[in-house]
């Protein structure tokens, strides 16, 4: 079928009604979850092609994950659909004032290439239960884990429910040129700001989960060993290609020594040696990308790593000191295994620094002090992130997960999922046995202006 004709089928089997039952939702979450376990082998090997991403490492961070929102869905989904009962202001009396989730329609859900199966099928499970039809477009640079994709989805839904439409480019600009009810999309700031150039065009609501450079601070209260082992976890999974991902380290001036010891203790820990030669260390998605990394690796400040395989596409897990504010690593999302150390004096010229740049998706605080915690919390505007770890705040269905201003719009996962593709509609229930005069013509100045003038207070 064609991009048209498939939306067209999906438009009319929307507006049938046939994905408002609460039981068509569980089924459809039920299958999907199945063909998950199914393909389980598959979806491993293709993202083992696509990233080099270990077996371990793809469940851990996308077939489990995946698996979890769609049993959060399953479990949740009768209480995510319920009405919800507000007060009514007694102007309005008597009557019943409540909101009910409405799904959006036919959503386009665009997914990128360094997570392929997380970020396309867990929006997409919050998009069945919320009741909506789908057209899925996967990544045309994770070719082996879109082409699992395709044919799980193929074998599990009929195309009027969820489709997917392959390709790279062209098939991306004549979706957009399309009008859905919602645009769900996860990539890059560039196309981010395509996908939203198109969806004003036609008014259409946008979820955009976007990235940025996400800070690390360490301050000298901070336990060290422990936050190397954390920040050198976080920072090269996925070989660095993960939005979430720590982008660069703020540390105070006096531990940076000891810090980047540790960190490269750290290194050597859990990566080996050497670490190209890890079987279960990743590689760049593809050669493009590859360079770009190369252009930013300074080798002169590179004080741990550095070194990199053009056969297999690999950079080792690498550190750079001596990095100032103009440097090309600096003036980019890095999304790579490329970690620069900068430093700052104090909080104040922390805050001070920070907050005229971008507001990053996430900040990691590593610190021991509880009122400089609770005081950058306060005053460090980001999506999300965690105290003393990182990345892991978006392992989870019980908290959203999104960005602010230029790191994203909109937030999913577990309910914040749901109501992303929901519109909650607000609705008054006026009874019939009693109708208060005070609001028709010819308006009165007695009585009924005086009760009015105690109702809208």
């Amino acid at each position: 079928m064609t991009i048209d004709q498939i939306i067209e089928h999906q438009r009319v089997f929307f507006r049938s009604g046939a994905t408002l039952p609460l039981p068509f939702r569980q089924a459809a979450l039920k299958r999907l979850y199945q063909a998950v376990e199914q393909h389980e082998e598959e979806i491993a090997a293709a993202l083992t092609a696509d990233l080099g991403k270990s077996a371990f490492e793809g469940f851990m961070c996308e077939t489990g994950l995946v698996k979890t929102e769609i049993s959060y869905m399953r479990k949740h989904l009768r209480r995510l659909s319920r009405e919800r009962t507000v007060c009514t202001p007694l102007a309005q009396f008597a009557s019943r004032s409540f909101t009910v989730p409405s799904p959006y329609g036919n959503v386009l859900i665009m997914s990128p290439w360094n997570y392929p199966f997380l970020l396309t099928i867990d929006p997409l499970a919050d998009a069945i239960a919320a009741g909506n039809t789908a057209v899925v477009k996967p990544s045309a640079y994770s070719p082996a884990t879109s082409a699992v994709i395709e044919k799980l989805i193929g074998q599990t839904f009929d195309p009027a429910h969820v489709a997917v439409v392959s390709g790279g480019r062209q098939e991306n600009s004549a979706l957009l040129e399309q009008r859905f009810d919602l645009v769900f999309f996860t990539g890059s700031q560039a196309v981010g700001r395509e996908v939203l150039r198109h969806t004003a065009e036609t008014l259409t609501p946008a979820v955009l989960e976007l990235g940025g450079k996400s800070p690390c601070i360490v301050d000298a209260t901070a336990d060290l060993p422990l936050a190397a082992r954390r920040i050198v976890f976080g920072k090269y999974l996925n070989c660095g290609q993960t939005c979430v991902a720590p982008d660069y380290v703020l540390c105070q001036r006096e531990i940076k020594d000891a810090l980047i010891a540790e960190l490269k203790r750290q290194i050597t820990a859990q990566y080996g040696p050497k670490p190209l030669e890890n079987p279960d260390y990743g590689r760049i998605v593809n050669q493009k990308h590859f360079e770009r990394l190369l252009g930013l690796l300074d080798s002169e400040k590179a004080v741990i790593g550095g070194q990199y395989s053009r056969e297999t596409l690999q950079i080792a897990p690498t550190v750079l000191d001596g990095v100032t504010a103009g440097d090309p690593v600096m003036g980019q999302e890095i999304f790579g295994p490329i970690l620069p150390i900068l430093t700052f004096e104090s909080y104040d010229a922390l805050y001070t620094g920070l907050a005229p740049e971008p507001k990053p998706l996430a900040l990691y605080l590593f610190s021991r002090d509880k009122t400089r915690i609770q005081e950058a919390l306060r005053r460090l505007s980001f999506g999300g992130g965690c105290v003393n770890d990182v990345v892991i705040h978006l392992a989870t269905s019980e908290m959203g997960f999104g960005g602010m201003g230029e790191s994203g719009m909109g937030a999913y996962h577990g309910q914040a999922g749901f109501e992303a593709f929901s519109h909650r509609k607000s609705i008054v229930d006026k009874k019939l046995w009693i109708d208060l005069p005070m609001r028709y013509q010819p308006y009165q100045k007695s009585l009924y202006g005086k009760l009015l003038r105690l109702f809208l207070r």
